[in-house]
């Protein structure tokens, strides 16, 4: 598969994703408006990675996806759709592979280094 052909089937798996992003987490927000808490963003990260565990678990087990496929579903749409859903796979995926110490640093280092540089650029932008 050529480079542009990935870049185009991921690209446009993120477009589906987005949109989906955009109409979960507003249709929750009417749900619940003015609730003082992001339970729309809560809603969009809990189903991505959901839907991810789904979709790589019924992939990995019955070999269902070719190589294309995989890229428009897992990285293109749920990518889109949330990237928490991504970090979740991939820790997933490294404590499964029994590399816990690995699994614990992914999930500190995003969490910390992502609020360290959202508070850090928020200060730089004020």
């Amino acid at each position: 598969m050529s480079g542009l052909r990935a870049v185009l089937l991921v690209g446009s798996g993120g477009f589906v994703g987005s949109a989906g992003r955009y109409v979960l987490s507003g249709w929750v927000h009417r749900l619940v408006p003015y609730a003082g808490f992001p339970w729309g963003t809560l809603a969009v990260n809990v189903s991505g990675c959901f839907m991810i565990g789904i979709v790589s678990g019924l992939a990995d087990s019955r070999q269902l996806w070719g190589p294309e496929l995989r890229l428009f579903v897992m990285l293109g749409v749920l990518g889109g759709f949330t990237t928490f859903s991504s970090f979740a796979y991939e820790t997933a995926a490294l404590a499964r592979d029994a590399e816990l110490l690995r699994a614990l640093a992914n999930v500190a280092l995003q969490v910390v280094l992502g609020l360290s540089a959202a508070w850090v650029a928020y200060g730089i932008a004020r």
